[in-house]
Parts: structure tokens; sequence; C-alpha cells
């Protein structure tokens, strides 16, 4: 795998919260060769709250703080902000395809950075034009 790639939240999901998985250990893989710049990857500001909240409900506030702080200090992974001009792109996303606010949103982080695929177990992603999705599974 090389090149440059969007990363959904699950990818950060799978390790801390289902360790046994078959995706936990690919995802791992995946964030190994973020870590080693053998790939570029970015994700949304958006993901942190994604994760936390996640890593929240099911593990704890505790843990979720923890997580949260390993997520903003992984190495070479490069955070798209969210501003104005990605909630007014991923207005029009949503309207085209109907998808959920928060993919909106992802879509149009990658659309910002040119990125072209994303790494995902989300399915609402294959039928967009503008990415392609590369599952963990």
């Amino acid at each position: 795998m090389k090149g440059t790639y969007y990363i959904d939240s699950n990818v950060f999901l799978y390790p801390v919260l289902y360790n046994d998985l078959e995706e936990s250990e690919t995802a791992r893989e995946i964030l190994s060769q973020v870590e080693g710049k053998k790939i570029q990857a970015y994700t949304s500001t958006l993901t942190w709250d994604e994760v936390s909240y996640v890593t929240e409900r099911v593990l704890g506030k505790t843990d979720a703080i923890e997580v949260g702080k390993k997520f903003i200090n992984f190495p070479f992974l490069r955070f798209i902000p969210v501003d104005d001009e990605i909630i007014r792109r991923s207005q029009v996303i949503r309207e085209k395809y109907n998808l959920k606010p928060r993919d909106s949103i992802h879509l149009s982080c990658a659309i910002e950075r040119n990125i072209s695929e994303i790494i995902s177990d989300d399915s609402d992603f294959d039928s967009i034009r503008e990415i392609k999705r590369i599952p963990v599974k």
C-alpha cells in the first residue's frame, strides 16, 4: 500500500475497542504504515471527536481521554480542519448523495486535499464518485 489516503475513524477505533477482530490487526498495520511514513494519511479534526466519543461510551472517560491524547499525537497523521468552506461543501455533498452529516464532512475534507481514496468500513462511501473506499476488512 502506497500513496495518500483519508483515514476514517473506524481505523483508529478497531485496535482500541475490538482487540480480537481481524480488522483490528489490519487497522494496526495501516497505522504502522502511517507511523513508518510508508503512506501519507489525513483525517479530519472531527475524527478526534468520533474516536473520543465512541471510546468514552464503550470504555469510559478515563480511557477516552488517554485515547484522545494518543490520537492527536499520532506520528505523521495530518489533520484537516473543519472550517466554513468544508461545512458548505459538506452541505452540497449531503444533498447530492444523501450521506449522514459526518460522512459528508469526511468526504469534503478528502476533497479539500485532493485525496481520492478513503480507508473505511463505512459502505456509505461506495456510491460516491469522488472517492474510492478501501475496506479495512
